[in-house]
């Protein structure tokens, strides 16, 4: 062929078939190119059936065998593996410190029924008496304190009373003459009803305790003092008799001959993890539920001290008896440590909680404490442990003083005497507690630096009386008293605030020390100071009433 450009004729193609372009320099030709696609052609096909021929088994085998992988290509996933192993390992140490500190705040609170509160309503008692003697020098006959402290006396003294009138032998042969499947159903149905009757209790009693106290000068707004006392007592003595119940069917559990019940009991305790475990949780949910897991574990203990007590009466206080209930009684107490310990691990595990948040908890249930022995609290202690973990201590003592006073039998001097050494070594237990309790709490305070947050606190609002001037007058009314040092006292007692004074409400900064990492921040300015809380959750102080119900998800 010849090139077209130097105006040779087309002999050789057609107008309608394309003409191939020459090579130009450095190209290889139409023909060399044919040649080396099919070299390559012809290569591919030998190499595929060269693959062919060497698929085998000894081929396949010793590729599994020899085979490699790389785990630093995903070093942050593995990281995250090996952490959640470790908080695994650290949740056992972390839980039991905060059930350690929990479960002695439940006991400060329940030794104080059994030894300041009758002294505190003796001198309550008594200043009512000589106050002619000493002239109405205030509009209150009574501080706010003793009134509540008179009523809390006169419920447990009326409660007492009344269970004289239930019969525990009866109650027990009844019990015992049921199946033990029956028995198994009847256990949970209590306590189910334990937590409802705490989670409305404490309601019923906030309501007698404020409606007492309420100012005279304020529109009334209530039925009375009279139907919210008998309401009051009626709560007390039903739910005393249903802890009753519930000791009875444990009694029952441990004398009966193959221990099946008490085994079906324990058991019981494996499918809380089933319900608790596979649910979203988030750090104020894991707190009420921790809460809720401390008072139901110092409750357990009581109800073992009443069964025990009712043991050995029967068995006339034989000491070889005590080893024998000992067995069953390790056994209630490791499976309850053994379920906490595996819910709330697999529960931080799943929903990416580190274990430092039970130092958080601890920090928060301390600063309760000290926050209730400023001049200005606002509760008492033992109703702030009653409104955090649902654990109300005067029915349990109601019953506790009714199994001990039905058990032992006081006669002759001796016998006396040795009741009120008891009393002293009560009372000097629980102002041991006290001291190495608030000691620890504001160990606790100072190492989550909450100290400004217990020395400053945020007043809410009050309608129609602007945020600035409330602290103003809250400084000059009712400011916290300092020693010479500039510390301030956690020990002195509140001031009586004047009748014109606007009512001020001191909340409790530990609620904005725990709250839930989504939440959204709202910056309110009040006299050039920024105030920020949380709007989407709820704080910790707002969920005392549904501390109970552990597994409750908002």
């Amino acid at each position: 062929q010849q090139d077209s450009g130097r105006g040779e004729p087309k002999t050789l193609w057609g107008s309608s078939e394309p003409r191939p372009t020459a090579a130009g320099p450095g190209q290889p030709s139409p023909q060399q190119r044919t040649e080396t696609l099919g070299f390559y052609e012809s290569d591919r096909g030998r190499k595929k059936k060269r693959s062919l021929s060497d698929l085998s088994l000894l081929r396949f085998i010793s590729a599994e065998l020899t085979r490699g992988y790389f785990l630093e290509h995903n070093e942050a996933k593995y990281t995250e593996r090996r952490e959640r192993v470790y908080t695994c390992m650290r949740i056992p140490k972390e839980l039991e410190k905060l059930m350690f500190f929990g479960i002695f705040l439940c006991l400060d609170a329940f030794l104080y029924v059994f030894t300041l509160l009758p002294l505190r309503v003796f001198l309550a008692m008594f200043r009512f008496i000589t106050l002619p003697c000493y002239g109405l020098r205030d509009r209150r006959l009574l501080q706010p304190a003793q009134v509540c402290d008179i009523l809390k006396g006169v419920i447990l003294v009326i409660c007492y009373f009344m269970m004289h009138y239930v019969d525990y032998s009866m109650m027990y042969h009844l019990i015992r003459g049921q199946s033990v499947i029956k028995l198994y159903i009847i256990y949970n149905m209590l306590e189910v009803a334990d937590r409802l009757f705490s989670s409305f209790g404490q309601d019923i009693l906030d309501a007698l305790y404020w409606t007492a106290t309420e100012p005279k000068e304020r529109k009334r707004a209530h039925i009375g003092v009279i139907p919210h006392f008998f309401m009051a007592v009626l709560y007390v003595f039903l739910h005393a008799i249903l802890i009753m119940v519930q000791a009875t069917t444990l009694n029952v559990a441990f004398n009966s001959h193959n221990k099946s019940l008490l085994t079906i009991m324990m058991s019981n305790n494996f499918v809380e993890i089933k319900g608790s475990v596979f649910k979203k949780f988030e750090k104020n949910n894991l707190f009420q539920m921790s809460n809720s897991d401390i008072k139901e574990r110092f409750t357990n203990y009581v109800l073992l001290l009443i069964v025990c007590l009712r043991n050995m009466e029967q068995f006339s206080w034989n000491p070889d008896h005590l080893w024998v209930l000992f067995p069953d009684v390790c056994m209630v107490v490791a499976s309850e440590i053994a379920v906490d310990i595996v819910k709330h691990a697999f529960i931080t595990k799943f929903n990416d909680i580190t274990a430092d948040v039970y130092s958080e908890y601890r920090a928060s249930l301390a600063f309760d404490l000290v926050s209730s022995r400023q001049k200005n609290a606002y509760t008492d202690y033992s109703d702030s442990v009653s409104r955090r973990m649902g654990f109300i201590p005067l029915p349990l003592a109601v019953l506790l003083i009714r199994v001990v006073t039905s058990s032992i039998k006081v006669q002759g001097v001796l016998a006396y005497v040795c009741v009120v050494l008891f009393y002293c070594g009560l009372i000097s237990l629980k102002v041991l507690n006290s001291i190495v309790l608030l000691g620890k709490s504001c160990q606790y305070v100072k190492e989550a630096k909450m100290e400004e947050k217990l020395f400053n606190p945020v007043l809410t609002a009050t309608p129609g009386k602007p945020a600035g001037k409330q602290q103003s007058m809250f400084k000059s009314t009712q400011g916290i008293s300092t020693d010479e040092n500039g510390s301030t006292s956690v020990t002195n007692q509140p001031v009586h605030q004047k009748e014109n004074t606007p009512s001020l409400l001191v909340t409790s900064n530990s609620d904005q020390f725990l709250t839930t990492p989504d939440g959204e921040e709202k910056d309110i300015n009040q006299d050039s100071s920024e105030l920020k809380h949380r709007s989407s959750k709820k704080d910790l102080l707002e969920i005392d009433r549904f501390t109970i119900c552990g597994n409750r998800i908002d």
